[in-house]
This record gives structure tokens, sequence and C-alpha cells, in this order.
């Protein structure tokens, strides 16, 4: 299914985007607060900065020199890594972080700096996921290439029985996969689909994206390979388990909001449209999880607010709780779903709940 070929329904129920739209307006007007990021998004990203480099700079400026306390380095950078991402490059490259096109885009290239191509990203997430969002064939973030099944219309084998339990490791493998071939592939399919025209010429793209890729090996393995007092294996060691908890956190926080129980999974007709309007669509296919949890939402960047982000991507995530409650009130005045989950540990039980029905259910038509 060529993209340009697949349409909403947009026709159909606008009253419901268009109230919500003007009560989210007005909140923001009655506030006197601009949409996009305050003082408390720079501080954040101070600390989520902080907590990849500065581990760095302990390590291999030999402050730090014990190789326990260096593999503890490794792992808070892999935090850190994670708080980057949800953190300051989403809003970022949402165009959402600052109302200068400039600052948002030096921050969103803290993607390319931590390994991952920022213009990749923002073709599979702001393109293709918040467009197509749970939609097979269109929606990359719930296509695993074939090692798990997340969504009923795709085909079914023996081996997503066990999708439940090995999951893990593969959201663990996430970001290693991504900032080692991902993003090569990704460059050439986007290439072929036509999705990267503006971003610039593949050669362009391809040049750019090995550079980053050089500065980023360059500065993660290299210097540590050379300046650690510690053997290689243990560089490697640490470098994978950085990636491992990157992996784990992103795969974690992002899967809750969309694999999930009571999702829809919607299709496309024959005639090459989906069957709702783009709003409701977004409501039908996200979750909420943990919005009373500050802490939580403070460190995942409001990604716990995900119908909010969904609905409003290019609104900053400081203020998705305060206009969640816009949002809960107007998709219940129009008779539609707001899915959320009161904690974050029965989030994560009801996504293992929802990837063992994928892995046990088998379409009539699909051969075993």
């Amino acid at each position: 299914m060529k993209l340009e070929k697949v349409n909403f329904a947009n026709h159909k129920d606008v009253e419901f985007i268009k109230t919500l739209r003007t009560r989210v307006s007005e909140y923001f007007k009655t506030k006197n607060i601009s949409r996009y990021g305050n003082a408390k998004m720079v501080v954040k990203s101070i600390v989520m900065l902080s907590l990849f480099f500065v581990p760095y700079i302990l390590m291999i400026t030999g402050i730090v020199a014990n190789p326990l306390a260096i593999y503890f380095m490794w792992i808070i950078m892999g935090v850190g890594m994670a708080g980057i991402g949800m953190s300051i490059m989403h809003d970022a490259n949402h165009g959402a972080y600052s109302k200068n096109k400039v600052v948002n885009k030096l921050m969103g290239i803290c993607s390319d700096l931590v390994g991952a191509s920022s213009t990749n990203w923002k073709i599979q997430h702001n393109v293709l996921h918040h467009t197509y969002t749970n939609v097979d064939g269109m929606d990359e973030d719930i296509d695993p290439s074939g090692v798990m099944r997340f969504s009923p219309h795709q085909k079914w084998y023996r081996i997503y029985k066990l999708q439940h339990i090995y999951a893990w490791f593969f959201y663990g493998v996430m970001t290693l996969f991504w900032v080692t071939a991902k993003d090569f592939r990704s460059l050439y399919k986007y290439k072929k689909l036509g999705l990267s025209i503006n971003y610039g010429k593949t050669s362009k793209l391809l040049i750019e994206l090995i550079a980053w890729k050089k500065l980023y090996f360059g500065y993660i393995l290299v210097l540590p390979l050379i300046f650690l007092p510690v053997p290689w294996w243990q560089v490697i060691l640490g470098f994978l388990s950085l990636h491992f908890v990157c992996g784990i956190i992103l795969s974690s926080i992002f899967q809750l909001a969309h694999v999930m129980p009571d999702m829809e999974y919607p299709e496309i007709d024959k005639t090459g449209s989906l069957e709702n309007n783009w709003a409701i669509h977004q409501i039908l296919t996200t979750a909420n999880y943990s919005p009373k949890s500050n802490i939580l939402s403070w460190f995942i960047g409001g990604l716990n607010f995900q119908i909010e982000h969904h609905l409003f991507p290019n609104i900053c995530h400081v203020h998705y709780k305060s206009i969640s409650k816009i949002v809960k009130k107007t998709a219940m005045e129009f008779n539609l779903p707001y899915r959320s989950e009161p904690t974050f540990i029965m989030a994560l039980w009801n996504h293992v709940k929802m990837l063992k029905w994928l892995g046990s259910y088998q379409l009539a038509d699909v051969k075993a």
C-alpha cells in the first residue's frame, strides 16, 4: 500500500477535534503561557545530558578507575541515554521544545549525538507512527521484523507463543540494532518510499549518517578502549550494557501506549481508506498510564500521557498533565474511550498479557 493512497475519513465526526483544539487553545490563552518548553524543560535537559556525559567524563579522565565503578558508569549512561531520547530530542524533533527552529534543530541532534539518526527518527516516528498508529504495514513501531507479533493482523508462528518471555531480550537490543544496522536500512527504505525527499539527497543523508556514526563510535568505543584501565572485553560489556538498559527503558515506555489489550488495530479498506478521522484514530489506538506519578512522568518526558501527545505532538510534554483533564472530559462528552492504566506496573503487566494473547492467537486464514 502506497502512503499517498491511504486516507482518513476526515469528513466524519469532526466536532470532537474542533472542540478539543478550541479548549486546549483557550487553556494556553487563559493561562498566558506558551505551548513550548519552559525553564523546567531547560533544567531537565541539563540533568539528562549530565546523566549521560558526566559518567563518561569520569571514566575517560580516570577519576573513576575501579572496574566495578566503571561498569556502574555505563549503566548510568544507559539511563541518561534513554532520558535524552524521551525528554529532549523527542520534543525537539516534534518542533515542540522551543518556538525557535534553530533550538529545536540543535536539541534534536542529541539523537545523532547518542548514535541514532534524527532524520530517520522523524520519518519513522513523526510521519509513519503518528499518522498511521497501529496500522499494520504502515506503523513501523508495531513491525518488529518478524521476531515478534504486535498486531492481530500479522502472520502467526508457533514461536510467538513464547514472545511474552523473549520479548525483553529484543527490547534490550533495540537501540544497539538501531545505531549499527537499522539506520542504514531505514535510509534505503525511506528513499524507495519517497519519504526522505524533504530532507535532502540520499547521498548527502548517507554522508551525514556516516559522519555521525564515526563520531559516536569514536567517543563511545574507541576512546574507552584506549584510555580506560580495564580489559577490552569489559569496555565491550559496558557498551552493550548501556544499550541494553536504554533499550529496555525505551521499549517499556513506548509499548505500553499501543500494544495493549484494549487498543484497536485499524485496517485499510479496499479503497485505500481508514474508517475514522485522524483524531479519533489516535484515541482508539493509544493509551495512558500512571497519570498520578509525577516522578515517572518527569523522567519519561510525559510519555505516560500518550493520548495527549498523539493528539497534540506540537505541544511540549511539560503541559500534558494539565491538558489531560481537558482531553479526558472532551472524549467522554463525545462518547469516545479514554484508556488509562492507574500504575506503570499494571500497564506493564497488561502489556505482557497482550504479548501472550498475540502469541497464542492465530487468524483462521494464516498458516502456522
